[in-house]
């Protein structure tokens, strides 16, 4: 039996820290306004999360532009500015292999978003509200001792 983990185990310790540091170090190029692309000239845009490969080798970055404004272009321009990434991961980060550097939009908050809308239509809302006849009394038994008396019966050793 290999080392190796199988299937879709969790990322790493190191893979979720490299990964970090990427994020950081883009956040930072890309806030500063050190790219010269057209495209991202005062465009504020967000890098949500960085996913690296097992090997370390390729990295996945998704980012978020403010309002989601003119997405198409600034995807564009990030992939024509991953070399000069790329090179500046190399600097800043002591890593054996500076990664091949890929851009995605991050969907998560619009998917959120929608399941929010989802939850808070009418016909949803109406199904996920407590039903009247299914509502019980929560009053405990009579078989059940009450939250004040010890179970066995005998004389509370709160009581000092």
């Amino acid at each position: 039996m290999s080392g190796r983990r199988e299937g879709n185990a969790p990322p790493s310790q190191r893979r979720l820290r490299v990964g970090e540091e990427i994020r950081h170090v883009l956040a930072e190029v890309i806030g500063r306004g050190e790219l010269r692309d057209p495209a991202l000239h005062d465009k504020p845009i967000t890098v949500t999360e960085v996913r690296i490969s097992p090997d370390l080798k390729n990295a996945t970055a998704y980012i978020v532009p403010l309002g989601g404004e003119q997405s198409v272009e600034i995807m564009v321009g990030l992939k024509r500015s991953a070399g000069y990434l790329r090179t500046v991961i190399a600097h800043r980060l002591r890593l054996r292999y500076a990664p091949h550097l890929g851009f995605e939009l991050d969907r998560t908050f619009d998917q959120a978003q929608h399941i929010n809308e989802l939850l808070h239509r009418p016909d949803v809302a109406r199904d996920l509200a407590p039903h009247p006849d299914v509502a019980r009394d929560v009053a405990p038994h009579d078989d059940e001792p009450e939250a004040d008396e010890p179970e066995d019966g005998g004389p509370d050793k709160t009581d000092g």
